[in-house]
């Protein structure tokens, strides 16, 4: 009888968000891997700023299914702690975001569009996040 009383607190549309997001930044990994492989080829891209792209963005795989893992059952377990990692984060997947968009040696109209939508998708998980996080805290 006691768990009838209970309110839940995890939020749909975050949720909806992280799911969007894992398929998003999935193609997002495979697009710019392609377009590393472009860039290679074709481009008179330095050797060892290439490597460095290359190894940002292994990293950034790897920071970015952290974050999707730990906002995911954070925001399902209804758990501050790890939805708050989360959103911190989200502070170097925001970081990597914006190095591909604007400072990386080429950056190509698709890779401009494609990390203005990651953005898109990290200010509003940012801001439901937060609220979420303020919710478990109540």
């Amino acid at each position: 009888m006691a768990a009838q009383g209970k309110r839940q607190l995890s939020s749909a549309p975050l949720q909806v968000l992280f799911y969007l997001n894992g398929w998003y930044f999935a193609a997002f990994f495979i697009a710019e891997a392609l377009m590393f492989i472009y860039k290679g080829l074709l481009l008179p891209y330095h050797e060892s700023n290439l490597i460095l792209d290359v190894v940002l963005l292994l990293l950034f795989l790897g920071l970015e299914t952290l974050r999707l893992f730990y906002g995911w059952k954070g925001n399902l377990c209804e758990r501050s702690l790890a939805l708050s990692l989360s959103v911190s984060v989200l502070v170097p997947c925001t970081v990597l975001s914006v190095y591909y968009l604007l400072l990386q040696t080429f950056v190509l109209r698709l890779e401009f569009l494609l990390n203005a939508i990651l953005l898109c998708f990290y200010s509003l998980e940012l801001i439901l996040g937060i609220m979420t996080i303020s919710a478990f805290s109540r």
